[in-house]
């Protein structure tokens, strides 16, 4: 399997097709698998050090490519035993994820879900303190990437959290034993070999901040082999851990 380079297929849940009832099952599956290997605590974490190092009463906190809203919730539910406010907005062009994810938030009156290009929004309309991308960014090409990165950095007032897939021989193979085991529907199954072919190895994620070198990035690698890029927009250095 040559993984020198990122896979350009696309994903079986991409496709406007897949019924919603589907795509809850998927979203079940891929839900599961991020509780049972810590990757959306991967997230969380990065949150919270953003927040010590920039202190606000409130916070606005926008999920990029949101799917059911499983990260937006967990945001909630921690942030509710703190004294720090927080307004969550998850956007996605995916109508039946969106739709789920309406239903699954009900409790959660801090999280508003919007159907939203992020690429249209004009900065001086909408902005952000903190904003998150998981496990979306490798959905794009290497020439789409850019774009987005850009676009983030000018909605974003403090940081930008991104955690996306290593792309890992090692990777791969693991998570064939875990999704046989772990993981119910095909397309998950499908998809999940799929995005790990579509990540990143580090060198890729360093070239892409090269075009940004007005804001300092830190790039981590956590289990289980996951990336977490932070880039903080209002500093000025640039550093690589």
């Amino acid at each position: 399997m040559d993984l020198r380079y990122r896979n350009t297929e696309s994903e079986l849940m991409d496709d406007p097709k897949v019924a919603i009832e589907t795509l809850r099952l998927v979203f079940d599956d891929i839900n599961k698998s991020n509780r049972l290997l810590g990757g959306n605590r991967i997230t969380l974490n990065s949150v919270c050090k953003l927040i010590k190092e920039f202190p606000r009463k409130q916070y606005t906190i926008v999920d990029m490519g949101c799917g059911d809203g499983e990260m937006l919730r967990e945001l909630a539910s921690y942030f509710r035993n703190t004294e720090i406010e927080i307004l969550l907005i998850g956007l996605d062009l995916n109508e039946k994820a969106l739709t789920i994810a309406r239903e699954l938030s009900v409790d959660f009156p801090e999280i508003t879900f919007l159907k939203q290009d992020i690429l249209a929004l004009k900065p001086l309309n909408f902005s952000c303190d903190i904003l998150l991308c998981t496990l979306t960014i490798h959905h794009f090409s290497n020439k789409q990437i850019p774009i987005f990165l850009s676009q983030f950095t000018k909605l974003a007032q403090i940081g930008i959290i991104i955690n996306d897939l290593q792309r890992s021989a090692l990777a791969y193979y693991l998570f064939k034993g875990f999704s046989a085991i772990f993981i119910k529907t095909k397309i998950a199954k499908h998809d999940g070999l799929i995005s790990i072919k579509s990540g990143f190895k580090k060198k890729d994620l360093i070239t892409f901040s090269k075009n940004l070198s007005h804001i300092a990035h830190t790039i981590n690698w956590k289990w289980a082999f996951r990336y977490v890029w932070v880039m903080e927009t209002s500093r000025l250095s640039q550093s690589y851990e």
